[in-house]
């Protein structure tokens, strides 16, 4: 009996050792994932840096007026000028629709009395 119990331990012990083995390989390689997909981001956050930087350049002020001024004939752009922006609030926005009222309750002043009496 007592070599079955040394026995069942033994294999206890080479099951458990399997199994650590196992996550030890899973283990490393999620942390090569994680890295791979840190550097990923860092390359991410490297072109939307540079991107910014273009956009920034091609959206210089002369640039774009010079743009407007050499293709005026074909496009009809207007100078830019700093009395050309308006702000927010003096856009008019168009007013939603009015529905039209269905199917309308008619209450009388009892019956509106006693609807708050009930809350």
């Amino acid at each position: 009996m007592r070599g079955l119990f040394y026995v069942l331990t033994a294999l206890a012990v080479m099951g458990l050792a399997f199994w650590a083995y196992q996550e030890n390989y899973k283990t490393q390689a999620a942390i090569a994932e994680v890295r791979g997909l840190h550097g990923e981001i860092g390359a991410a956050h490297e072109r939307i840096s540079m991107l910014r930087a273009e956009w920034a350049y091609l959206n210089r002020p002369d640039r774009l007026a010079d743009l407007a001024d050499l293709n005026f004939d074909r496009l009809g752009l207007l100078p830019l000028m700093p009395d050309a922006f308006g702000a927010v609030d003096q856009i008019i926005y168009p007013l939603p629709p009015i529905l039209p009222i269905t199917n309308p309750i008619e209450l009388s002043y009892d019956q509106l009395k006693a609807m708050e009496n009930d809350l």
